[in-house]
């Protein structure tokens, strides 16, 4: 990892030090074998997805987030990935997609991230292995853009299944959001919304189009130097609809942890595997921080926030 630039005192990224790296290196996994779910839950492999993958456990997975490196140039600390032709990408998704599909149990689903250069090939692979049930696109408002392309401010994510038998919570990832038009029954009674500190409130079911994320950045607790850190309220949308308390969380892309974290934070079990030990390392760091804040930025009282509505709410409290 680079040396690091004097940080702004209100900068929040979390860093390590050498003492850290030192402390977090020693709890990390590496296989060199087949081995039992025991060992391997609530833990964080640090090795080369292709060879953990043949030693883990068949069928333990009820929920997989899958991130791969997009089909751009791009650094991560120490990996480089490199742009590849569609078909190609296309073969290379499918060679580990192939044999993750042997961890998962027959009511598991799999949600995998991608941009919209990469999102055809992934539902060209996905296909084959899964029940593809639905693509979410996500308002990822980051970034200046280009000087002569639109700005590319989302991204998708395919949700799949295993098989028809699958789980999926749908009261538990409802959206509050500011009520624009609040019309009133003939009595004068709000009709499906409330009268609330800060505003009007209707509490509804989400949809496939997520446009009330904020991408982490340096004033967010959850925020690291991980270059495509996924946000902490986005996971714990698919967390929450699509597993129960202790099931097992996968990602075989773990980056900086924010999926084992959130798992953490929501009453499940975990496992991630990373190939850089620098993120592993912050992984660990976050799993141990969430030991004393569970909070998820966005999401409270058991309702998912629209972006901004809730710090209006928490300021006209504080009047």
């Amino acid at each position: 990892m680079k040396k690091e630039k004097p940080r702004a005192p209100r900068n929040r990224t979390i860093s390590l030090t050498e003492a850290e790296r030192l402390k977090y290196r020693s709890r990390l996994l590496r296989l060199n074998g087949p081995v039992a779910l025991d060992r391997v839950q609530n833990r964080t492999i640090c090795q080369d997805l292709f060879e953990a993958l043949d030693y883990l456990p068949s069928s333990f997975v009820d929920l997989a987030f899958i991130d791969p490196p997009y089909n751009l140039n791009k650094t991560f600390n120490l990996t480089t990935f490199r742009e590849m032709e569609s078909d190609k990408y296309e073969r290379w998704l499918e060679s580990w997609l192939k044999k993750l599909r042997r961890l998962l149990k027959p009511t598991a689903s799999v949600y995998i991230c991608g941009d919209w250069k990469s999102s055809g090939a992934i539902f060209n692979v996905a296909r084959l292995y899964f029940r593809l049930r639905n693509r979410i696109t996500w308002e990822r408002e980051k970034g200046r853009g280009a000087s002569r392309n639109w700005k590319n401010c989302s991204e998708d994510i395919w949700f799949a299944t295993v098989s028809n038998d699958y789980y999926f919570n749908l009261e538990a990832v409802k959206l509050k959001r500011r009520v624009m038009a609040p019309y009133r029954d003939p009595s004068g009674r709000p009709k499906d919304w409330s009268e609330e500190t800060g505003g009007r409130f209707r509490v509804t079911h989400p949809s496939n189009l997520w446009s009330d994320l904020t991408v982490p950045f340096w004033s967010m607790p959850e925020n690291t130097d991980h270059p495509t850190q996924k946000p902490e309220k986005l996971l714990a949308r698919i967390i929450l609809a699509s597993s129960r308390p202790g099931d097992l969380v996968f990602d075989p892309f773990l980056g900086s942890g924010t999926t084992s974290v959130v798992a953490k934070k929501l009453g499940r079990r975990y496992l991630g595997v990373e190939v850089d030990e620098y993120y592993c390392c912050l992984a660990e760091k976050r799993l141990e921080l969430a030991e004393q804040d569970k909070s998820i930025q966005g999401y409270e009282d058991g309702v998912f926030w629209e972006r901004n509505t809730l710090a209006d709410r928490k300021l006209m409290n504080r009047k």
